[in-house]
């Protein structure tokens, strides 16, 4: 009898026993941290000039920008593209356009093609690591048939419009094809009264706020400042009195941006997110007249170093160190490869990358992961760095005298040398270790040089896709 209530004892104790193990097991997976994937949170501004933040001038004040490029790493030597659409394309592919045939021009709202459905985009890939992914903001990557808008091309959210330049205020297309371009997961929202930037930044916040903790999030904020058309609320304006004109309204524009960047990060610090996120900020392409790139050379639409290079940083505390400046060669397509390996995602795919990893550049001090990087290549002109040498092909300094800085519409009358069929011969060598403004053209200098760098040029043209635009 003694045994039987010993056994007893013993049963029911290990009963117990395993109930306490089970709920400490409990406690202690609610303790740590819901996901160990990094949030990503890409910041996107629009046509915003070289020179147009704090940290690169004076006249126009980012100090939320500013104190965000100082918290982590400042890509000095960033490329991306010369105009909207292809610069955007890249990011979402880790390809150049050239691959795909957007090297040359931007989407316009009668065009009837888009970033081709058989190319895997970023969102595709985060969301396949098991991400939220969700976007804000301006599209311009396709728009002629729904399975080229944002929902299908693997964003499970969009808020935003389609095109390349919209009114502010009233969210129509700009220009002489004014229609309602302003969606929520597809669909025309027609009450939405407010200023563009303020009302991407109320959605963004609104987003991080939801977004369940065990959930790793992929946030796109594709602002339209500060693109044509320029305007921004009074106030804003106002707050650069010794400007005048359209330089006075752009300030007012990038100070309303800056503001809009700053709650986003107040989100994400709220949320407790902001210590386990990636965060990037850069614009598309370099400015246009009343944007200032100084002391680089050239507009948006060039392919000197002003239309190319832009603001970028990242940030992500913990791994990459604050106060940096990094002076490494990197492309807007190496986002794609960099972002989906930090969030443990796969790059295998049919379609090869032209994008590197570049974190261990920001993280331990490592080389550019190029030896070259194409910077386009149209039938026009096109622009090869390696090492320090840059090849120009047919150059112009940029859309600043040949487009219209509101629509992206070429003006009449204008000669730009961006012409089919024309014959490209024009060299020009810039080594930009000693002539990051591209003052002195080399290329009478150095022929061999030349005769190099043409040499892997004509290799990348050969290999591109007939731009689409001159086939839809």
């Amino acid at each position: 009898m003694t045994n039987l209530i010993e056994m007893k004892k013993l049963f029911f104790a290990g009963i117990l026993l395993g109930a306490i193990v089970c709920a400490l097991g409990l406690v202690s997976r609610a303790a740590e941290p819901a996901s160990t994937k990094p949030d990503i949170i890409f910041l996107l501004a629009d046509d915003l000039g070289y020179a147009d933040v704090g940290w690169h001038g004076h006249e126009i004040k980012t100090p939320v920008l500013d104190k965000l490029a100082a918290s982590g790493a400042k890509l000095d030597q960033f490329y991306v593209m010369h105009v909207c659409t292809p610069a955007r394309a890249a990011l979402m592919t880790g390809r150049y356009p050239i691959r795909y045939g957007l090297q040359w021009n931007i989407i316009r709202p009668t065009s009837k093609y888009g970033l081709p459905l058989e190319e895997r985009l970023l969102p595709q890939a985060l969301r396949a690591a098991g991400y939220t992914t969700e976007m804000v903001g301006k599209w311009h990557i396709g728009s002629f048939q729904r399975a080229y808008w944002p929902n299908e091309r693997g964003f499970d959210f969009w808020y935003g419009f389609l095109e390349g330049s919209e009114d502010y205020f009233t969210h129509q297309l700009h220009g002489k094809d004014a229609k309602l371009d302003w969606y929520l997961n597809g669909e025309l929202k027609q009450n939405d009264s407010g200023y563009s930037t303020h009302l991407f930044a109320a959605q963004a916040v609104s987003l991080i706020k939801q977004q369940p903790k065990d959930k790793p999030l992929f946030l796109y904020v594709a602002f339209n400042a500060v693109h044509g058309p320029l305007q921004c609320p009074e106030e804003y304006a106002k707050l650069y009195p010794n400007l005048t004109g359209e330089r006075q309204l752009l300030a007012g524009m990038a100070t309303a941006l800056d503001e809009a960047c700053g709650k986003i990060l107040a989100a994400l610090d709220e949320t407790g997110r902001r210590k386990n996120s990636i965060i990037v900020f850069s614009s598309d392409n370099g400015g246009i007249p009343p944007g200032k790139n100084t002391p680089l050379r050239g507009y948006k639409g060039s392919l000197y170093e002003g239309g190319i290079r832009t603001a970028t940083a990242v940030v992500w505390d913990g791994h990459i160190k604050p106060g940096q400046v990094i002076n490494e060669p990197l492309h807007m397509v190496d986002w794609f490869p960099t972002l989906v390996k930090a969030a443990g995602g796969s790059l295998e795919q049919k379609l090869p990358l032209d994008g590197r990893d570049l974190m261990p550049v920001v993280t331990e001090g490592k080389p550019s992961p190029h030896q070259e990087l194409l910077l386009n290549a149209t039938p026009a002109d096109g622009a090869i760095r390696i090492g320090d040498y840059k090849l120009v092909v047919n150059g112009v300094d940029g859309v600043a005298d040949s487009l219209d800085s509101a629509t992206g519409e070429r003006k009449k009358g204008k000669k730009t040398g961006r012409v089919r069929g024309v014959k490209l011969n024009k060299m020009e060598l810039f080594n930009l270790r000693d002539d990051p403004s591209e003052t002195k053209n080399l290329a009478d200098q150095m022929p061999d040089k030349v005769k190099e760098l043409r040499a892997r040029y004509d290799e990348y043209y050969k290999a591109a896709v007939q731009p689409l635009n001159l086939v839809r």
